[in-house]
Order: structure tokens, then sequence, then C-alpha cells
């Protein structure tokens, strides 16, 4: 047995295991992702980094999952150093797996601040033009959040048509429909909530209240609009078909 000193304890640990095993023996959780105890450790997630005073009394930071314990070794696993080599470990990884939860939940847990997380968006503005200048809703906008800019909504903007989810290039927003209801989401922020309107004909959930009363609002000074009814665009288009066949005069 070799007598170690960890976080200002001294203890003992077994001659040839490595740092890591000692501290997972006394249950301290350090960082990281590319160990596991079948195989040869490599090192190379870099994200179990601890800070160790040699008995020469120099200090260096180096990998627990590595480095052996030695008879008269001091280690520490918290500390500026540590925690500033930890979130670079961390960022460099995220760099790689930019939209891995796994990687984010971990630093989170070691007190590594992230930045906020990566949505998809690449601020192309396509889903705030169209919803302002098509459809004429304006529900969406750009904020800057710690020197960043984000697609974020106006609330009680949104009218539920789903068009800024068709426009988007990457899939940043969404819709999810449940329940009857359709929600519109970027990232995990809410754009709108709506209940969705039943086909007259058919029963179709197709289209929420908010969207409809856009369109006849819009709609309602042209001279050609005829009797609303609540109609999906296919029965719509089914019996407009059928009206124009009636429509058509025969031949004798």
């Amino acid at each position: 047995m070799v007598r170690v000193t960890i976080d200002g304890n001294e203890i003992e640990a077994r001659e040839g295991m490595t740092v890591l095993e000692a501290l997972r023996s006394l249950d301290i959780q350090v960082p990281t992702l590319c160990y596991h105890p079948a195989l040869r450790p490599s090192g190379a997630c870099k994200l179990c980094v601890v800070e160790v005073q040699s008995t020469l009394g120099r200090s260096s930071l180096l990998l627990s999952c590595v480095l052996k314990v030695k008879e008269g070794l001091s280690i520490s696993t918290r500390g500026e150093a540590v925690q500033r080599a930890r979130a670079k470990a961390f960022k460099d990884l995220l760099q790689m797996a930019p939209q891995a939860g796994s990687i984010r939940r971990l630093a989170a847990e070691h007190g590594v601040d992230l930045g906020p997380p990566p949505d998809g968006c690449i601020r192309c503005r396509l889903c705030i033009r169209v919803c302002k200048e098509i459809v004429g809703a304006g529900a969406l906008r750009m904020e800057k959040r710690d020197d960043k800019s984000f697609v974020v909504p106006l609330a009680g903007l949104c009218i539920g048509c789903g068009t800024c989810t068709n426009v988007c290039p990457t899939g940043a927003i969404r819709m999810e429909e449940k329940d009857g209801v359709r929600t519109i989401l970027i990232r995990d922020e809410i754009v709108g909530r709506h209940i969705l309107e039943k086909c007259e004909a058919c029963g179709k959930l197709f289209a929420t209240e908010k969207f409809l009363l856009h369109v006849r609002e819009r709609t309602a000074p042209h001279p050609d609009v005829k009797e609303r009814h609540l109609y999906c665009p296919t029965c719509a288009k089914l019996f407009s078909d059928r009206i124009k066949a009636l429509s058509k005069p025969r031949r004798i």
C-alpha cells in the first residue's frame, strides 16, 4: 500500500492502481467519458484532469485515468487550474459533438458552464421574414442574449400556421401536434400553442382558430369570397372540383 493525499486527506491506496481508481474507491467523482474498466485507459477525453503536487514540490495537471498512485503524491480534484482545464476539455469535446446532451449534462454536474446550447439555427431570418412579410403575423424577432443573436417568439402573436417550420432550412423550428393541440417551438421555447379546428366534412383536425380568423380578416374585402365553411384543404378542393363539374354546360 502507498500513502497519498487527496483533497487534503491522507489515504492508503493499493500500489499499481490509477489515481482515478483510487478516487472512485473513495466515491470522489471526476468526469470521464472515454474510460472503461475493461479497457486500458487512453486519456482521450481529458476530462479526468487533476492537479498533482509531486514530492519535489512541483505542481502539474495530469490525467487521473493514466496516472499511477505513488508514495507521497498529493492530488487535488478541485481548484481554479483544474476547472479551467476541465472546461477546455468539455468545450473541445462539444466542438466535435455539438448536439451531445450527455456532454452538457456531465459538465453541469461538475460545475462547468458551457454557455447556451446550440439550437440548429443559422440566423438566416427566413422564419422572421416569412412570418412578417407573407403571413403578416410578426410573431418572431431577433434578440441578443449573452452577446449572441437568437430568434425568439413575441408573446401572443403566433397564429399557428406552421409556415416558419416549413421555411426553416435546418429544422430549428419544429411543430408538434398531440391530442388536438398544435405547438410550435424553437429550442425549448414555445412560439405558440393552439387548439386545432375540425373539418366540417371529414372531421380531420387541420388548422388553428387564430389562423382561420387571420385568413378571414385578410380576405374579407375581396368581392369573390363565398360563403364560409370550415373545410380542410383536401375537402375544399374536392367540393370545388365537384361544383366546377356540375356548373359545366352539358352537351346534347
